[in-house]
């Protein structure tokens, strides 16, 4: 008989992974068309409510001669969205990755297929009315929105339809940014809550198919191009980053509170939530008549932050006006993504920072304080280190953007208990733990923990010598599941205290649900949740070698809780010279 580890391998990944992986290219490749039309949606509403045309071009609502009159098309755009929401889906409502988040964790990745038209719809509506927001969130809901319809065509398990809302999700940004890496790692970070061959596979296909669809309907990337700059930035140049991290950690911190401020003054509003789009909206209309690159996506800001060469009052308008905008329409859970303008207001961050920290070229501290601003606020670090790469294909700012990016994601996670996305699942009574870690029962084994100290049952007992086994058990502390073995010590069967109770002639033996010595722990408590027993006799080439019940495996997690708990100095330092006292001369 082989050893069971010998049937263990590092991953559980079976070919399925192959048609899902089939099915996540062409939900990739689908997702850039929905990136695509989104795009189109967002400029033709942009010419219809600020210049009276139809056309798909992409405009900016700064440029606007409205006067006055602009102050009424965000709260226009507000009551549009309040009605979608509350006649179509009040899904619709916020920037969408929380949504997603949510579909995975409550829904078993089931997705309405009206969201996958009134979310691009709705966020279009937002963001052409001038709503300070991004393309990105909602063609992230939308995208996994697709896979998740696509995915309830065939019969799946919950698992694999989860991996193709992800993969569609992930496409959408590789498509709208041309990051498709960085759009792997966001899936990985913020929505598979795992981190396996099974899921990986299709959803870093899918973005790639993505990825390699946009060259032909959107065009190639970078999105913000940026001057390159030096590989080496010296000691003075890394202590800058230090700076800049703290500084993007705060900010980080600021916007989360100030989001969640906002939403919980519109909840104690004595009116329906469906008008709360165009309260958010005047305060939008309000924002762009004092600063007018606080609407819309801004794209052209971000890339002249980055390009620096801005004037202070841009930095000043991104940072008190756009800000204050984007919290409060935000809040008001209109619909609308983060991404854009969290790289704004790093950019601008940037800006400020470049007065007074050391020079390292033109753009290089917005470039930083965005990838910072990002990490920070999504708690997602590697994401927003690659994300900050792809979409200005500068590799030499790689050092600096992981040292303020690490140190922006440690402020937040040390000032605040949950991020901006996972906030609000939180205000919907779920709670998620972000942290990644390597199950303990998956590295301690049935061996370590089993008692080797068990009753067993010669095979032909009687019922007079059972039942004197039972008292003598009931005396002391006494074991609930008895095997039953042969002259050899090979298990034939089990028998339970009730069984032995209820004995009124031969003895029925039980068909014994067992475990092997080498096998993990986490094995175990999977098989225990199959079968529902909670006592497993232990065999060792058919023989009984011990038993191992759920109190054993909940002992070694409380060892492994131990080991991260204790704390002891292993190795003290002696100083090999020291002066002898007079009473040892």
């Amino acid at each position: 008989m082989k050893r069971t580890s010998q049937h263990l391998g590092d991953f559980t990944t079976t070919a399925r992974v192959v048609p899902i992986s089939l099915l996540a290219v062409g939900i990739g490749i689908l997702s850039t068309f929905v990136a695509w039309a989104l795009l189109r949606l967002i400029g033709f509403f942009t010419n219809v409510f600020y210049y009276g045309r139809f056309s798909t071009a992409m405009a900016s609502p700064a440029e606007n001669h409205l006067g006055w009159f602009a102050v009424l098309v965000p709260v226009a755009g507000g009551l549009i969205i309040g009605a979608m929401a509350y006649y179509g889906s009040e899904r619709i409502r916020g920037h969408g990755i929380p949504e997603a988040l949510e579909s995975i964790l409550i829904n078993g990745s089931k997705v309405q297929p009206r969201l996958a038209i009134l979310k691009p719809l709705s966020s279009a509506i937002s963001i052409g009315s001038g709503g300070p927001f991004g393309a990105e969130g909602p063609i992230i809901m939308t995208g996994g929105a697709i896979g998740s319809v696509i995915s309830q065509l065939f019969h799946l398990t919950a698992a694999e339809r989860k991996t193709l809302l992800v993969a569609g999700a992930a496409a959408g940004m590789s498509a709208t940014f041309a990051t498709p890496v960085a759009a792997v790692l966001l899936a990985v970070e913020l929505l598979l809550f795992e981190w396996k061959p099974r899921s990986a596979i299709p959803v870093a296909l899918a973005s790639a198919a993505a990825g390699a669809a946009r060259r032909y309907i959107l065009g190639l990337g970078p999105l913000f191009p940026v001057p390159q700059h030096a590989i080496f930035i010296g000691p003075h140049g890394l202590a800058g980053c230090v700076v800049a991290g703290l500084l993007a950690g705060g900010l980080s911190s600021l916007l989360t509170l100030g989001v969640y401020a906002a939403e919980d003054s519109f909840l104690k509003l004595p009116i329906h939530w469906k008008w709360w789009p165009a309260i958010g909206g005047l305060a939008v209309g309000l924002g762009g008549m004092i600063f007018p690159q606080a609407l819309g996506v801004g794209y052209d800001t971000i890339r002249n932050l980055l390009q620096g060469d801005v004037p202070r009052t841009v930095i000043a308008g991104v940072l008190l006006v756009k800000s204050a905008i984007w919290v409060i329409s935000l809040g008001s859970g209109t619909s609308g993504g983060v991404l854009a303008p969290l790289l704004m207001m790093g950019a601008a961050l940037g800006g400020v920072e470049a007065a007074f920290l050391p020079n390292c070229g033109a753009g290089f501290w917005p470039l930083v304080s965005m990838g910072a601003i990002l990490a920070g606020t999504m708690r997602a670090p590697f994401t927003a280190i690659l994300f900050a790469l792809e979409l200005t294909h500068d590799i030499n700012v790689l050092l600096p953007l992981l040292v303020a990016g690490m140190l922006a994601h440690a402020t937040t996670v040390l000032l605040l208990k949950r991020s901006i996305l996972t906030e609000k699942v939180a205000r919907r009574g779920f709670h998620l733990t972000r942290e990644y870690s390597t199950d303990p029962l998956e590295i301690l084994f049935v061996r370590e923990v089993m008692r080797t100290q068990v009753v067993a049952l010669p095979d032909g007992s009687g019922i007079d010598s059972l039942r004197d086994t039972l008292i003598r058990q009931t005396a002391h502390r006494g074991q609930h599941l008895y095997p039953v073995i042969d002259g050899d010590r090979h298990l034939k069967g089990v028998l339970t205290r009730r069984d032995i109770r209820e004995l009124a002639g031969s003895p029925q033996l039980r068909t014994p649900v067992v475990a092997h010595p080498d096998e993990p722990l986490r094995v175990v408590v999977f098989r225990m949740a199959e079968t529902g027993f909670t006592r497993m006799p232990v065999v060792d080439d058919g023989r009984l070698v011990g038993m191992v019940s759920l109190h054993d495996l909940l002992t070694a997690r409380a060892r492994s809780l131990n080991e991260e708990r204790t704390r002891e100095r292993v190795l003290r330092l002696r100083v090999p010279f020291r002066r002898r006292a007079a009473s040892e001369l």
